[in-house]
């Protein structure tokens, strides 16, 4: 993993001896430690990496999880006393002039733990770490389209499982179920799976409500793989849909199609936003796009950065985004498709495949 160590300190504005990456207990578990090591397994609480500007990295962890650090083959202390992470940490940090944070993911509690066993100057580090792991590597990217092929199966298939009668949390439970046996080692994140007028709740997750005649359903899940997250959304219809159901569906598809249009290398990333607000806005449904268009995925489903106005970046090959424009009416429901992209030389290239171009029906 040298090479993304090093790609680190090459965005760094100003000179460190060396980068601290700490983790506390879930979910405050840096995903940069598992970006530097390369590590799968393990839950690593209480771990860290230290990083240092030639790309060596040494690790500090339990001996509960000493065996699945070592597959990183990177130097490890494996501790078995709470005193023994404060003798590593002056061990290691001693005539340091300046150590780097990641404060984004640091814990109140462990960087006054770090400050009490270091007189360094603590530099943060944040932006660079984001900069780097926005533009991800060969494997990255191949762990995503895996992620990504896992999620868009489940998601062509969801309309024939569906039944009217079924419970929200029941589709949930379905969508985890056949992702996990078609090769995901989890959920990217707590399932969406809404109908009816929760589909006009862009976050609503799920509830006892069962899918009716005549509902908007709403999917939105990912597949992790090998710690990779995907995240793609679907929506559907129970029945004949209406005309003003149809409507809205062929609004939000032709405002994706818009955005993709926009995604190139040395774009903005809130002009893609702009493309699909613009669609909508331009229809009865002005006003109900009511977030960014995107967000970077990759080790989080939400990796640091968007395709959004209140977000300032060029995008780049490599970066992986989501690309989920929706139209939501309170009391009514709502509709939002969305796939997951990177960013190539001379375009993108479509990570999710699953069908959307017409509004498919719940029989």
């Amino acid at each position: 993993m040298k090479s993304r160590i090093k790609k680190i300190y090459e965005n760094l504005c100003e000179e460190v001896d060396g980068i601290l990456i700490m983790n506390s207990t879930k979910p405050h578990v840096d995903m940069t430690f598992f970006y530097v090591t390369g590590l799968i397994h393990g839950e690593f609480e209480g771990s860290g990496v230290l990083l240092y500007p030639d790309g060596e990295a040494e690790i500090l962890t339990s001996a509960l999880e000493e065996e699945s650090a070592l597959k990183s083959g990177m130097p490890v202390t494996a501790i078995r006393k709470r005193e023994e992470r404060e003798e590593w940490l002056k061990d290691k940090l001693k005539g340091m002039d300046k150590l780097g944070i990641n404060s984004t993911e640091l814990t109140y509690s462990a960087y006054k733990k770090i400050g009490e066993n270091t007189d360094a100057e603590i530099i943060d580090v944040s932006d660079e770490i984001i900069e780097a792991r926005n533009i991800k590597d060969d494997e990255e990217i191949s762990r995503l389209r895996d992620a990504c092929r896992i999620a868009s199966d489940v998601a062509e298939e969801m309309p024939d499982i569906i039944k009217p009668g079924m419970r929200e949390y029941e589709v949930a439970a379905e969508i985890s179920y056949r992702m996990k046996k078609l090769g995901a080692t989890g959920d990217s994140f707590e399932i969406i799976a809404s109908s009816g007028p929760n589909t006009a709740e862009p976050h609503f997750t799920t509830s006892e409500r069962k899918v009716s005649e005549g509902d908007f359903v709403l999917l939105d899940f990912g597949a992790l793989y090998k710690r990779y997250c995907s995240d793609i959304t679907r929506t559907f219809v129970v029945g004949e849909p209406s005309e003003k159901q149809k409507k809205i569906y062929g609004t939000v598809l032709e405002a994706q199609k818009a955005a993709l249009e926009t995604i190139a290398p040395g774009v903005k990333g809130e002009e893609a936003h702009n493309a699909a607000a613009e669609v909508i806005d331009s229809t009865e449904f002005e006003g109900k796009f009511t977030h960014g268009l995107g967000h970077s995925i990759g080790l989080s489903v939400h990796d640091g950065s968007g395709l959004s106005p209140s977000v300032d970046i060029e995008l780049e090959p490599g970066m992986v985004f989501t690309v989920e424009p929706g139209i939501y009416i309170p009391g009514y429901g709502g509709v939002r498709i969305e796939d997951d992209i990177v960013v190539t030389e001379d375009g993108y290239e479509l990570l999710t495949d699953a069908s959307k171009e017409e509004l498919r029906i719940i029989k």
